[in-house]
Formats: structure tokens, sequence, C-alpha cells
């Protein structure tokens, strides 16, 4: 069933006709330990008539693991879920990814709604029915294709974002830009990431979202067109899970099965660690480095593949440095030094847009223009990888 996007004004007026119109015996709603308090009191007195269940995870994407899909599994079993029950799967691109991916499994699949509560969430994870989690160091390395029921997108839940995770969502409204014409692109390198007008944001997401639900729908599981939304993941991706692995994981799952609408009772089943006592000494498992937010691993991909586009396939140099600059002035720079380039084309190589172990691009000959696809040797791929830490 092909899933159906609401641009919604009124987040409980839209909720209600989509689980109306959605099967439920029982509701679930996963959230994060960050939306679980920013987000989830938005919705949280439609959802009490319901007796929907909370089911919380850890944020982050280094959470995005089995374990935690384990978690929401549990919760799912012991909460009394049935093959005709309902996942509602409120944050960010982690929560619409995994508990995306929990609904398609559990039971052999169960009816789910996505409300995406970030830009990014809004504009590329919850449309389009990819879901998945990590796995082997490897982003999105285990997943399925399930549509949600519904996606309902509402900049409401905007006004809980701080700017770092506005401008990683607004990376994937760049490369829609990129994908589509001049006019989008000129738009969104213009715009005022430091101070974004959120009624004009609102717009902008509207007409992002339909760039992608277009190529969504001439190619639903990326056969064909539907690469031209892998342009600046090759390079993001590797950026991504390098960052990720320099980072040590700093907890699990906390997942509660107490209705909404009930203070008390339920299970918590916590794997997070915690600071050891050891003979007088504290021992802190909290992470030495922060992992890499996905927008930027994608903004810092975009510059090394429109550079690479620029060398390979004739995109304007001049659109080229005007994209950079853009991307350099609100996004700053990214950490990994020439010593890591084997490590990061290795990455490249396990990603699943391969075939036979060769490291696949999608480029650009101009904006709009998509060449999927495409390949490149090592050494045109270090060169990129210069252009990023160095520039110009």
């Amino acid at each position: 069933m092909q899933q159906q996007i609401i641009i919604s004004n009124d987040i409980e007026r839209d909720l209600a006709t989509a689980v109306a119109e959605s099967e439920h015996d029982r509701v679930f709603v996963l959230t994060d330990d960050t939306t679980h308090e920013c987000c989830l009191p938005k919705v949280a007195a439609l959802l009490a008539q319901y007796d929907a269940v909370p089911i919380t995870i850890a944020h982050g994407d280094q959470h995005k693991t089995l374990a935690a899909l384990g978690d929401v599994w549990t919760a799912l079993q012991q909460g009394g879920a049935t093959r005709h029950s309902l996942l509602i799967n409120l944050g960010g691109a982690m929560i619409t990814d995994l508990g995306g991916f929990a609904a398609a499994t559990f039971k052999r699949g169960i009816n789910f709604i996505n409300i995406p509560t970030t830009l990014l969430a809004m504009v590329d994870a919850a449309v389009g029915g990819k879901t998945g989690i990590n796995f082997g160091g490897l982003k999105n390395e285990v997943g399925a294709f399930a549509d949600a029921r519904f996606v309902i997108i509402n900049t409401c839940f905007l006004d809980t974002l701080d700017a770092e995770n506005l401008c990683s969502g607004y990376a994937e409204m760049l490369k829609h830009a990129l994908i589509s014409d001049e006019r989008m692109w000129a738009e969104h390198v213009n715009f005022d990431l430091s101070q974004p007008d959120l009624a004009e944001l609102q717009r902008m997401v509207a007409e992002s979202i339909a760039v992608k639900e277009r190529i969504v729908t001439e190619d639903p599981h990326e056969h064909g067109i539907r690469k031209a939304l892998n342009f600046g993941h090759t390079i993001g991706h590797a950026l991504e899970e390098f960052a990720l692995q320099q980072a040590t994981p700093s907890g699990g799952a906390v997942v509660s099965t107490a209705p909404t609408n009930q203070t008390t009772g339920g299970t918590a089943i916590s794997t997070a660690p915690t600071n050891q006592t050891t003979g007088g000494t504290v021992v802190s498992t909290a992470p030495k480095n922060r992992p890499l937010l996905h927008g930027y691993a994608v903004a810092f991909g975009l510059i090394g593949e429109l550079y690479m586009s620029a060398r390979k396939a004739g995109f304007p140099t001049e659109r080229l440095h005007q994209t950079a600059r853009f991307i350099r002035e609100n996004y700053a720079q990214t950490e990994f030094t020439c010593n890591d380039y084997p490590t990061l084309l290795n990455l490249m190589r396990h990603d699943k847009k391969n075939t036979s172990g060769v490291i696949n691009f999608t480029l650009l000959h101009n904006i709009g223009n998509i060449r999927i696809n495409q390949t490149a040797t090592d050494e045109e791929i270090c060169e990129a990888l210069d252009f990023i830490r160095e520039g110009y």
C-alpha cells in the first residue's frame, strides 16, 4: 500500500484521522529519550485516548542497532501487539528508520505511521519506504523497503530543534535542490541558515518532499533514477561511519511498556552503561568522540561529489564553488586526515550501492542533470577528499 503524506497544520486532527484510517487493535508509540520529553507532549492527550503504549530508546545514530531493535520487538511482544496493531514512530531519522524496520518485521509486518520531528526526517528518512539499522560498523546495512501507512509532516516540532540538527536536515534539502533545478538550487544556497524564516522553510520543506516523492514513485526500489537520491552519500556515508567508529557507544535502550496515560507501572529495561566505581576510582563509559550527524556527513559528501562531478562530468566549477562556500560557511569542517583515506576507501567499498566491489557514485553534469552508476579511481576519490579537507 502506497504511503500517504500529510502536510499538516493541525497535528492532533491529522494524527486522529491517520489512526482512524489505519488498522489498530492496540497502538504503540516509539520515541527516543529526547523526543519523549520534547515532542510527545504535543500529542500525548490524543494518544491517551487510544491507551497508546510508549516505547523509548536512547537517542543518536550510534543506538540504531540490532540490540535497540530487539528491545522494540520485546516491548511490542510484552505489550500484547498483534498483526493488527499500529506503531507510531515519533522522532528523527533514527526513530523512523529503526521503528519502520521493527514494524516491517514484527509478526511479518504491522501498520506504522511516521511523524518526523527533525528536518532531516521530514525531508528524507521518513519518506520513501527505506527502513533499517546500522550493523557491523556500516550505515543502514540491514533493512527493508516498507511504506508507512501515513507520514505526517508538521513543522510545529521544529521549535524543539537546535541549530545543528536544523543544518543537518537542510543538507538533504540542498541535495534535492541540486538534483532538481536551478531555481530551487539558487534559493537554497542563498537561504539564511543562521536566522531561518520558519514560515519560508515550511514551504521549502513541502517542495523538497515533493522532489523525493516524485523520484520514489517512479522508482520505488532503486533500480534506476532513485539512485539520484544517493548523491553526496557515497562519500558522506563513509565519513559518517568513520566518525561513528571513532566514538565509543554510550548506551543502549530504555523500554517502557506503560500506557501513555499511566504514571506508574510497566517495565523498564536499561542497557545503558553507568559510571562504575572500582577501588575509589570512577570509570566512565561516556564516548570520547562525538559521531558526525548524518546531514553534516552528507554536506561534506556533496562537496566531494560535486568536485568529482566537475572533474568527470563537466559540472560548472562556479556552481561547485558557490555550493561548497555555502556548506563551509554553515557546516564548518570535518575531522579526518590523509592517513584516514585507506579506511574511508574501504568503507566506500562496503557501501550497499556497489556492484562487484566497484564503488558507485551518482554525479551531476549540471543542476538537475543526473548521471547515475558512475565510477572513479582511488586517486580521483582521494582528490575529492583533499578538496573536502583543503578547499580551494
